[in-house]
């Protein structure tokens, strides 16, 4: 039984992921900082497995469909760190691609139901480029 009440750890975990997406997308804007796109990441990441869990968070990562996705976005991390930002955006990139790919059909459903942005996803060429993944969303 999945539990979509918003407990505090919950809370904390939406408040890291959010914070770790505003750091990433920062350190992009100050041509790809390398200090804030990795602040960015651990946030992210850190965000995402306190809000599922450490046990979810772990069999997510290492589902055999997933190790694709995993090993890119740790190269692309490690990359980053070493000092070639751009280089390990993009791998990251790719491997956050390949990992949250199955999200997409859900995502459109949440955007669909915000005021401006629902309109904007409504609209015949975005709505095509979601209906791509209808029909493959992966099981949590």
């Amino acid at each position: 039984m999945v539990s979509f009440e918003m407990n505090d750890r919950k809370k904390i975990g939406l408040g890291l992921t959010g914070f770790g997406v505003f750091f990433t997308f920062l350190g992009i804007i100050f041509f790809f900082d390398k200090g804030l796109l990795a602040m960015g990441n651990i946030l992210f990441v850190s965000g995402v497995s306190v809000t599922i869990g450490l046990k979810s968070t772990m069999q997510f990562f290492m589902k055999r469909s997933n190790f694709k996705g995993t090993i890119s976005f740790g190269v692309g991390f490690f990359i980053l760190i070493m000092g070639w930002p751009i280089l390990g955006m993009i791998i990251e990139a790719y491997g956050f691609i390949l990992l949250f790919s199955g999200f997409w059909p859900t995502l459109a459903v949440f955007l669909q139901k915000i005021p401006v942005l629902g309109w904007l996803v409504q609209q015949p060429y975005i709505r095509s480029l979601f209906d791509r993944y209808r029909g493959k969303r992966v099981p949590v």
